[in-house]
């Protein structure tokens, strides 16, 4: 017995190293070598070949031309899966097109995902200006609409844990690159219900967003609208605040997710 449980713990080790190499190639914008992965993961060289051999046989690790290694495109694959079975995105779908035939500017419905933000749908209208995000892509929380947005609906000691792990790159001039500057901003959003990105992702582009909350009141995801500062003007935020509250009901009701007092009015059962 005490065999065959130290081989279940082998094996339950042996995939969370995998799994650290996978989250170490997928934090780095280039590809590493094996030394770096070694010393990065504190493995031995020999012990993170094993494994990165392995990744690569399976194509979740690509070998470049100069012998380091990058995420494989297995994982792409895997990614848009995860992506087509997810519940959330399916419900939202019919929600976002309207939203995008109503402001004819391109709609994200993203989720905050190991501290990053998951584009898990777009919707552009015909005459959009292209946005730099796909689905399947991340965003950094601190400089998107909807990473603000979701942060502003969690409570003051769970925004704080989020915020404390973020890497503030700066993106363009008007970024946010404290901690500080970043929190102080969260109640203002909190306060006047929606959030915005004033060029701070990408020079020239204005986005803003509201959290989709579940029956507890806690954020599930966002919803956000983007498009050129000369059409995504200050006037417009009100009328565009208002169909994006409008899309985030109608996908929270579809998703079941009923405020409290909603499910306190639904008739009790005669059982």
């Amino acid at each position: 017995m005490r065999d065959s449980g130290a081989r279940e713990t082998y094996k339950l080790q042996a995939l969370d190293r995998a799994f650290s190499i996978l989250d170490l190639l997928g934090e780095s914008s280039i590809p590493m070598g094996l030394g770096e992965v070694a010393d990065s993961l504190g493995l031995h060289k020999s012990t993170a070949h094993r494994f990165l051999m392995v990744l690569e046989r399976h194509r979740m690790v690509d070998r470049t031309s100069s012998g380091k290694f990058r995420l494989g495109l297995r994982l792409f694959d895997y990614g848009n899966r995860a992506i087509d079975q997810y519940d959330l995105r399916d419900c939202a779908q019919r929600h976002l097109r309207k939203l995008v035939q109503e402001v004819e500017e391109t709609a994200h419905l993203c989720v905050l995902e190991n501290m990053h933000m998951v584009y898990i749908d777009k919707l552009e209208p015909e005459r959009s200006v292209r946005m730099i995000s796909r689905v399947g892509s991340t965003s950094p929380v601190h400089c998107t609409a909807v990473g603000k947005a979701i942060l502003a609906a969690m409570t003051p000691e769970e925004a704080n844990d989020v915020v404390k792990q973020l890497k503030l790159g700066k993106f363009t001039r008007k970024t946010l690159v404290t901690r500080e500057a970043l929190l102080q901003e969260l109640p203002r959003t909190k306060r006047r219900g929606y959030a915005i990105d004033d060029e701070e992702r990408e020079e020239g582009v204005r986005c803003v967003a509201v959290a989709i909350l579940d029956g507890k009141e806690s954020p599930v995801a966002a919803i956000s609208i983007s498009g050129p500062t000369f059409r995504m003007t200050a006037k417009k935020v009100t009328f565009f605040v208002e169909k994006l509250s409008a899309c985030a009901q109608g996908i929270r009701k579809d998703m079941g997710y009923l405020p409290r007092k909603e499910r306190s009015l639904k008739p009790a059962s005669n059982a």
